[in-house]
């Protein structure tokens, strides 16, 4: 049986991930393939899971808003339980919206700009058990962001205004149910679900190995089932 495929976002607008990210996939037993949100089509050829690390989608909203087929790819893909894992641009890539432009809608809240920097070092523990954690996992990570979302975690309210004039795939894409991805003393935060986490939290594998091989194994899971 050949390795399971982890597709990993690249291109413009998401330039930041740790390299031991993609060497631990690797020496879990995962192959791993760029793609760009903002230029290809769709996820590659056998996908059995994905990664949307860091970058700055809210600067290329409308660029990645205008590739509608990559957004219906990775809806699809998301609504058919691939494991997802998305950190800070993941998350708002996999919003409804990012400043009113449609996004793949995913994760059931709306990202925008804020008045101010989010820059802090957090010790985060998982409230259930995801895709990527198993409940009562702690983590350290860091935030470094100008956006918000809203709501803010699974289960709460907020709103950041209107939604998108235009079409996102949130009718199909969003699985459920939903519980914050991790808490913190700032409180919850992020969205995750048997095979979705997405949140702001960056978070280093290299030191929390046990969420690699966590999100490896679903990923190879999943590729047996399809």
């Amino acid at each position: 049986m050949r390795s399971p495929l982890v597709a990993v976002a690249g291109g413009r607008a998401f330039t930041f991930r740790y390299a031991e990210t993609v060497e631990l996939l690797e020496a879990a037993g995962c192959s791993v393939a760029p793609f760009d949100p903002m230029a290809d089509e769709g996820l590659p050829d056998g996908t059995a899971g994905i990664y949307l690390g860091g970058g700055f989608p809210e600067v290329h909203a409308a660029d990645l808003s205008a590739n509608e087929p990559m957004r219906a790819s990775l809806a699809s893909a998301i609504a058919a339980g691939t494991p997802t894992v998305a950190e800070c641009a993941g998350l708002l890539y996999l919003c409804r919206s990012v400043d009113g432009s449609p996004m793949v809608g995913a994760v059931p809240a709306d990202a925008g700009m804020a008045p101010r920097l989010t820059l802090a070092y957090r010790r985060s523990t998982a409230p259930a058990d995801s895709v990527l954690a198993a409940a009562g996992t702690e983590v350290t990570g860091h935030e470094f962001h100008r956006t918000a979302v809203a709501p803010g975690a699974a289960g709460t309210l907020g709103s950041l205004g209107s939604p998108p004039t235009s079409s996102s795939y949130s009718s199909s894409a969003a699985p459920a149910p939903l519980s914050p991805a991790w808490t913190s003393p700032a409180g919850p935060e992020g969205f995750a679900g048997a095979s979705l986490h997405a949140s702001y939290l960056h978070t280093h594998w290299a030191g929390h190995p046990a969420l690699a091989r966590r999100f490896a194994e679903d990923v190879r899971q999943f590729a047996v089932r399809t």
